[in-house]
């Protein structure tokens, strides 16, 4: 009878090649992204038709605008903890299916009305989709590549939204704006039943869950053939900070441990997100307003969301280096970026650079904040974490679309919206120093590690 082997999850993803089935994963958690972005920026780019077509006034749409955004916080809040629960794929499945039902009703709606609800209903899709594709994807990484995988598939969700606008501004001229949210509707609906089909559960969730050793077993064989006669499993947490022992997920988010930190990153998102969705939903009209011809607004608009790649060198630094003040120092050259916007319109070829480099460097940070958090909590608290930071956030995507439409309403001027936009950039990079502060971050070879006995 061969030697019982029992083999740390952690150690196992650290000391194998990045195999073929981690990327399938990190694939389908990428569509998943994606899909979300070009969903949730959807609305934004059919605004003005809506304008046009149902005679509605600017400030009429702040509730067809936000609507998604109070979806995505309730979706995002309540998921987290349900994942925790439950399971990655389970939650992750079912938001993807409600995400793409909803989307693809909201197409056929005959007034606003009809549609802000149908917008509320993809939201909760939307928000409790993407905390988990996140939380999925980091505990699938080894330690030295989990912030610039994460980021990596993090950056579907700029794409997406990017897509968004120039599919926007070749569809809605032919076919009309319901065509947009019908195929933000169908690719959803397919990508569930692939979801469905391919997606593994979480491994570090089911040796949590102490799930039979049979299943786990089958995952990691996917990834390499040596665990093919381990016995057992355990999984090791970093000990930088004292363990909540025992708790659920919400206890531990919210832990004397981790209260400070938590905090700091549902601002740091929360600030975030008063710039991102102000500008994904009003630079459109902001720009026509301005001067703009409405296919040069939308395509230059959709310049700003398809700068998030740079998430990718952020996650590399991030691996390497202080992840709380390379983020910070980026949310500081936003509000410089931001600032720039509003001082350029009269020049078509300046803003274009100015609104990419903007873009790139505010969804640079912003895309970096969940590798953050999925690397600050442990994987009992993990979902939790991460999808109550997107969740509490997305409240300042709702700020931001209010706040565009109070500061019109005032009559404020083209340059004079962009200087107070700039604004959060600074906020969020104070709050990642505050955390910084409160929980120091050391880069170091030799951190220590609590193993617990969570398998078979």
């Amino acid at each position: 009878m061969p030697p019982e082997r029992s083999v740390d999850v952690q150690d196992f993803l650290n000391d194998n090649p990045f195999s073929p089935y981690q990327w399938l994963t990190f694939a389908l958690c990428f569509f998943i992204v994606l899909l979300d972005g070009f969903d949730t920026a959807a609305i934004g780019y059919i605004a003005p038709s809506l304008i046009t077509e149902w005679g509605v006034q600017r400030p009429a749409l702040a509730p067809v605008l936000s609507a998604a955004l109070f979806g995505l916080a309730f979706g995002a809040l309540s998921s987290g903890p349900m994942a925790d629960r439950f399971g990655r794929k389970t939650v992750l499945v079912g938001s993807v299916f409600v995400m793409g039902a909803a989307c693809l009703s909201s197409a056929f709606s005959a007034e606003l009305d009809h549609l802000v609800i149908w917008r509320f209903v993809t939201g909760l899709g939307l928000g409790a989709a993407m905390p988990n594709a996140v939380t999925l994807m980091s505990e699938y990484c080894p330690d030295g590549k989990r912030a610039m995988l994460t980021n990596a598939m993090f950056c579907g969700f700029p794409l997406g939204a990017a897509f968004g606008g120039f599919l926007a501004a070749w569809m809605i001229p032919i076919w009309g704006w319901r065509s947009v949210l019908i195929l933000g509707g169908v690719a959803p609906l397919i990508l569930t039943v692939l979801l469905i089909v391919l997606l593994p559960e979480s491994v570090r969730y089911m040796v949590a869950k102490n799930a039979p050793v049979e299943r786990i077993r089958a995952v990691l064989r996917r990834i390499s053939a040596s665990a093919a006669n381990a016995t057992s499993f355990v999984m090791s947490e970093k000990a930088t900070m004292a363990q909540p022992v025992g708790k659920s997920g919400i206890g531990v988010v919210l832990s004397r441990s981790y209260a400070v930190g938590s905090v700091m990153l549902w601002i740091t998102y929360f600030m975030g997100l008063v710039i991102f969705y102000a500008l994904i939903n009003w630079m459109p009209i902001l720009f026509r307003d301005a001067g703009l011809e409405q296919h040069n607004a939308a395509l230059i608009s959709a310049l700003f969301p398809l700068g998030g790649v740079g998430a990718i060198l952020f996650g590399w630094l991030m691996d390497r280096f202080n992840a709380n003040k390379i983020i910070a120092t980026g949310f500081v050259l936003t509000a410089f970026a931001i600032y720039a916007i509003g001082q350029v319109a009269g020049n078509l070829g300046l803003l274009v650079v100015v609104v990419f480099v903007g873009g790139t460097l505010m969804n640079t940070a912003q895309s970096s904040l969940p590798a953050l958090a999925a690397g600050f909590y442990p994987t009992n608290g993990r979902a939790t974490g991460v999808a109550w930071m997107l969740g509490l956030g997305r409240f300042g995507g709702i700020a931001g679309s209010f706040l565009v439409a109070e500061l019109s309403r005032r009559q404020m001027t083209f340059s004079e919206i962009f200087t107070i936009l700039a604004i959060p950039g600074l906020i969020a990079a104070a709050a990642l120093m505050i955390k910084q502060f409160a929980h120091p971050e050391e880069k170091t070879s030799g951190v220590a590690v609590r193993q617990q006995s969570l398998g078979h």
